[in-house]
């Protein structure tokens, strides 16, 4: 079982490749986007989770269209203060979005894909782009271009929001990328394929890159595809790690328990209730997250955990909350599991300078009636 599988190439109607443009400000207007900035700074410890809408039309999400906005409402409305949200929709979503969370939680910036984890920088502190993979958007013969034009439509707005984001042509999606901010990381063996390294020049190239000091590798539970990290372990505080339950899979189990170890010296693993179920997959192609808890989304003081409407939320709360001295809140997402994500697949996050100026670049945009 893994997070998601691909995501197959396909190409959204309407220009979705361009931020919306900043305007000269003056007099009053200067004096009230000053003023909208300073409301639109992040407090200490608090987050900024971005989402991104599927462009209005667009024929691969057309069917879900509605599942998709359904779980962005519960997931925006579940996010406790000093969180914050910020949905980057096209002109087609924004007054739907708008009319239920409020203006100031939505930005028209039309994302290609909305699985922004994968193409988004990692690590909310001190992000980085990885090159987003060829896997990301189905792979195949236009696989890493159709990725490159995703992970563009992204830069295009951090750049027009005067984001200092550093950027590596590793290869690897934000997905595989499960980190502690403490030092600690777990990335799977796709990353090491994917670049041409060895595991001793992989740990060296992200130490580099990320200022990490430990990084296990580890095989996917799945092979082919995506092969994300987040579908198997999450960090749930420093060094600490929860874990799916493979009791069918005792040799997978044995083996992920070794490579953890390895190499997270002193790492603490619980492992959590996975009722996996793969009967019910939109595409044929992909994958399932529906059971997969260890999909879930981690800031300073809280942990948003999957649920998915099954007996097994309730333990898997009890279980997650004994893990973590963090508020463990529950988000709804069978809506969208069977896409083969949730919660910690479409969020990118962001914290300090970077989501001050995205929430200040926000602010400055104009008003949309």
């Amino acid at each position: 079982m893994s997070t998601r599988q691909p995501v197959m190439a396909r190409k959204p109607s309407g220009s979705y490749a361009t931020a919306g443009k900043t305007f000269p400000l003056n007099g009053l207007l200067a004096a009230a986007f000053l003023f909208m900035s300073s409301l639109m700074t992040l407090p200490a410890r608090a987050e900024l989770i971005v989402l991104a809408a599927p462009i209005t039309g667009d024929s691969y999400y057309r069917e879900v269209a509605r599942e998709i906005f359904d779980f962005h409402i519960a997931y925006a409305k579940a996010v406790k203060a000093p969180d914050q949200v910020l949905i980057l929709t096209d002109e087609g979503a924004y007054d739907r979005y708008a009319a239920v969370l409020g203006p100031e939680k939505v930005l028209v910036a039309p994302m290609a894909d909305i699985w922004a984890r994968d193409f988004a920088p990692s690590n909310a502190a001190d992000p980085v782009y990885f090159r987003y993979t060829a896997e990301g958007q189905g792979g195949g013969y236009s696989g890493q271009d159709d990725a490159d034009a995703v992970q563009i439509a992204l830069a295009e707005l951090t750049d027009a929001a005067d984001m200092s984001i550093r950027a590596t042509h590793l290869l690897n999606d934000g997905g595989n990328f499960v980190d502690d901010y403490a030092g600690n990381a777990v990335v799977s063996t796709k990353f090491l394929t994917d670049n041409d390294l060895t595991e001793d020049e992989a740990r060296a190239a992200l130490q580099q890159v990320t200022g990490i000091k430990h990084v296990a590798f580890i095989e996917a539970d799945e092979q082919g595809g995506l092969e994300h990290a987040d579908g198997v372990v999450s960090f749930v505080d420093t060094n600490t790690l929860v874990i799916n339950s493979y009791a069918e899979d005792p040799a997978y189990r044995n083996q992920l328990y070794k490579d953890l170890e390895r190499g997270l010296p002193g790492v603490t693993i619980h492992e959590i209730v996975t009722p996996y179920d793969g009967s019910e997959i939109y595409d044929e192609r992909f994958g399932s997250a529906c059971g997969l808890y260890t999909n879930a989304l981690v800031t300073p003081d809280r942990i948003y955990l999957p649920q998915f409407g099954i007996p097994e939320d309730a333990l898997a709360l009890t279980q997650m909350r004994a893990a973590t001295s963090r508020e463990v809140v529950p988000v709804s997402s069978q809506q969208v599991c069977k896409m083969g994500g949730g919660v910690r697949c479409m969020s990118w996050q962001l914290r300090g300078e970077q989501a001050d100026a995205l929430l200040a670049y926000a602010a400055s945009q104009p008003a949309r009636r």
